[in-house]
C-alpha cells in the first residue's frame, strides 16, 4: 500500500558527504540527497509531498507557509526527517527554525473541513557528515549502537528512547543497560543501510508498525 511522504530537512546544510553527481565547483547540500530521495520515492507506490526543488516559497510570509507546510503535512502519512551536522542553528532559537514545526505538525492530530488526520509514522534518516561519518549522531560499539540525542532538536530528541516501557538488559559485555525491540517512536537509520528500494520499503514499513503501536510510546507533540 502506497504512502504519502513529508520530507522534513535543512534545505542549504552543506555539512553532508559529497554525491558523485554533484557538478565540479559546487558543493553537495542536504537538498541532493532530497532529489535522490523523491526520484526514490517516485519509483515506489508511494507518494511524494514534500517540498519540490522548483517550488519557491522564499517570497512567501511566515504565516503562508506555515499554512502551506500545515496542508501538506495533514495529506501525509509519514515523515521523513533528515538528520544532518548543520541541520540546528544553535544561535537561533528553536520555535524559530522550521524544522522543529514540521516534526510537530507532523506528530499532531490536525482538523481541516474536510476530515481529521492522524499522527504520522516517523523515521530519522542520518545523512553522512563531509568527512563520510555518522559518529556525529550515530556511534556503533562491539555490542551497542550509541545516538548522541542532545545533538537533536528537542522534539525530536523527546520522541526518541520514549516508549512507555521499555524492555531493556544488562549487557553481560559491558555492564551497560541496552534496548531491546522499538524503543523510540522516531526510528533511526544511516541513509547507507536506507537508500535503496527495498531497504526504503522495509523501513517505511518498520515506522508504520510503530504509529500502529502509539499507545506504547510518550509522544510529545508541542515545541
Amino acid at each position: 500500500m502506497g504512502r504519502k511522504i513529508f520530507i522534513s530537512y535543512k534545505y542549504a546544510d552543506s555539512k553532508v558527504r559529497r554525491l558523485s553527481q554533484t557538478p565540479w565547483g559546487d558543493q553537495t547540500t542536504v537538498r541532493d540527497y532530497v532529489d535522490l530521495l523523491q526520484n526514490l520515492i517516485e519509483a515506489t507506490d508511494h507518494i511524494n509531498k514534500g517540498e519540490d526543488d522548483g517550488e519557491d516559497m522564499s517570497s512567501l510570509a511566515d504565516a503562508t507557509i506555515g499554512s502551506k507546510l500545515g496542508d501538506k503535512i495533514f495529506d501525509s502519512s509519514v515523515t521523513i526527517v533528515f538528520i544532518s551536522k548543520g541541520m540546528k542553528e544553535n544561535d537561533v532559537p528553536e520555535r524559530e527554525q522550521w524544522i522543529p514545526w514540521e516534526i510537530s505538525y507532523s506528530l499532531k492530530e490536525q482538523s481541516r473541513n474536510y476530515g481529521r488526520s492522524k499522527t504520522n509514522a516517523m523515521l530519522a534518516v542520518v545523512l553522512p557528515d563531509e568527512n563520510g561519518s555518522y559518529d556525529y549522531f550515530i556511534t556503533d560499539n562491539f555490542c551497542s549502537r550509541t545516538l548522541h540525542t542532545d545533538f537533536l532538536f528537542d522534539i525530536l530528541k523527546k520522541n526518541m528512547f520514549n516508549e512507555k516501557i521499555p524492555n531493556t538488559y544488562k549487557c553481560p559485555t559491558c555492564g551497560g543497560t541496552h534496548y531491546r525491540g522499538e524503543s523510540s517512536y522516531v526510528k533511526s537509520v544511516k541513509w547507507d543501510d536506507f537508500y535503496d528500494k527495498k531497504a526504503f520499503n522495509e523501513y517505511i514499513d518498520v515506522v508504520i508498525e510503530i504509529k500502529n503501536h502509539i499507545n506504547d510510546y510518550k509522544i510529545i507533540k508541542n515545541l
